[in-house]
């Protein structure tokens, strides 16, 4: 069939156009006045896998967006920036979502890991922390911790979830604060300024920096020597919880959280569940600490 364009001049008006979905090379187009018609029209299909919004305006795709978002299971969004390179209307896309509520369903795409969960059983578990940590290899909250050599002593081999350093305590002094400023050029009011800092509603004074506080963390943790703690790798979910002042003490909870070994390497990733707390037991810092470990100490030639 070739390619068909239709007008209906009463969009409103004209049940069937949006009732009957037609399938094939056809199009209708149908005249609006304002945005809010626009965005009827587009929502009286009951649904559709993907929709298209052409505009150069923010303000008109943000209002056009969330408009026919409850309706549409993926919008497109068409400017002068993306013309040249855009994968145009309704090309499946295999990260995205593809298919909305009402008549078109939920369906998604399946590349990628999205796809895979279609394929998968997932069950969700109930149980106590030590339960829990048995059943996904990975230490949680609440469970069952081990103190005694220092884990960062410990190759894959003989590091356990669950192995823990708790370390000793640090004062956070004036001096360190203003250090810390001058030494990295971070002079945020909040560190330096009494007056601007007691203005301030989350703070009573002037506060350490936050990441004054995870560098002395990894000073209270980090075992120096050369051992199977091969590299840093990074952290996630850093989150500063509570402001610490002129005084405070820092302690770190460390705890091994997760262990991967790489299968074509002599090492592996360890996850650490980092734990900043102050004088009064309060979490200051909270986040995951990533390191390269290797699978056994010492290294073979």
């Amino acid at each position: 069939m070739n390619p068909v364009l239709l007008y209906c001049d009463k969009p409103f008006a004209a049940r069937a156009v949006h009732e009957v979905e037609a399938f094939g090379p056809v199009s209708t187009v149908m005249p609006y006045d304002t945005l809010d018609e626009a965005i009827e029209l587009a929502n009286m299909g009951k649904g559709s896998l993907a929709a298209s919004v052409f505009t150069n305006d923010g303000e008109v795709a943000q209002e056009v967006v969330l408009g026919i978002a409850p309706y549409h299971g993926r919008v497109l969004i068409g400017n002068r920036a993306s013309a040249k390179t855009s994968t145009g209307h309704g090309s499946p896309l295999a990260g995205l979502v593809h298919g909305g509520p009402g008549r078109a369903g939920g369906g998604e795409e399946m590349g990628g890991i999205r796809g895979v969960t279609h394929y998968m059983q997932r069950t969700a578990v109930q149980g106590a922390p030590n339960m829990l940590s048995a059943v996904t290899g990975r230490w949680i909250e609440g469970a069952d911790a081990r103190q005694g050599t220092h884990p960062f002593r410990k190759s894959l081999a003989e590091l356990r979830i669950g192995d823990q350093l708790v370390t000793a305590s640090r004062v956070v002094t004036l001096e360190d604060v203003e250090h810390f400023a001058e030494f990295t050029g971070d002079t945020f009011y909040a560190h330096m300024d009494s007056e601007a800092a007691k203005a301030n509603p989350f703070f009573d004074e002037r506060v350490a920096h936050g990441y004054l506080i995870a560098s002395f963390a990894a000073g209270l943790f980090v075992e120096p020597n050369p051992g199977p703690v091969l590299a840093n790798y990074g952290v996630d979910n850093l989150r500063f919880l509570t402001p610490v002042y002129f005084g405070d003490s820092l302690q770190v909870r460390l705890t091994c959280k997760e262990i991967n070994p790489r299968a074509n390497a002599e090492h592996g990733e360890v996850r650490w569940d980092c734990q900043v707390t102050n004088q009064k037991s309060e979490v200051v810092a909270q986040y995951d600490v990533l390191t390269m470990v290797a699978k056994e100490w010492p290294l073979k030639d």
